[in-house]
């Protein structure tokens, strides 16, 4: 039964982050001002993916409805066709974190899925998912400086927005991120 009137629909089923976005943020620029597009992915870190990236563009995040092992998410394109996405500021690259993590007072956070962290991480990496990261921010130092990671750079550009946006000040995107790590990495074993 559909009860929420969309102007699209997109298929993203099956797909991993980045690309829930990378689809959304292409089918966006086929609808007008104003319209909403529904999205159906199947990856669970899509829901706070999305979220973040809407709310990073200026787009309205409507909502997220589960229906079994799909999400369905609701945006609506802004209005505003001036809005231009805000990219984090302060990168660094997987090399420059691997000469770094000699240093005692650096926090390296892994924003992924805790079955992406499970399988492949930085050792000593803080594991806090994108969409448990604004009720976690607690866990972190404020003084320290904390170093972004996820599979990408996309969901640790939005996190790196969020934690600034809540009084960090040391904090950097590691670009690629995991995709192309050469450093050590640990598992964790059951």
């Amino acid at each position: 039964m559909e009860f929420i009137k969309t102007n699209m629909k997109l298929d993203a089923k099956g797909l991993a982050c980045p690309m829930p976005i990378v689809k959304t943020r292409k089918a966006m620029k086929d609808l007008d001002n104003g319209q909403v597009i529904e999205v159906q992915a199947t990856d669970k870190g899509s829901k706070a993916d999305i979220k973040a990236w809407a709310e990073s563009t200026g787009n309205q995040y409507l909502g997220t409805i589960e229906n079994g092992e799909v999400l369905l998410h609701y945006l609506r394109k802004s209005s505003d066709e001036n809005t231009i996405e805000k990219r984090f500021e302060n990168v660094i690259s997987n090399d420059q974190l691997s000469q770094k993590l000699q240093n005692e007072n650096i926090i390296v956070l892994d924003v992924r899925e805790e079955a992406e962290y499970v399988f492949n991480h930085i050792p000593n990496a803080v594991s806090i998912p994108l969409g448990e990261l604004e009720n976690r921010m607690t866990e972190l130092n404020k003084e320290n400086e904390i170093y972004i990671v996820c599979r990408t750079g996309n969901r640790s550009d939005l996190a790196a927005q969020l934690l600034v946006s809540s009084g960090f000040t040391n904090v950097f995107n590691v670009i690629p991120g995991m995709t192309e790590w050469s450093g050590q990495t640990a598992i964790i074993k059951g």
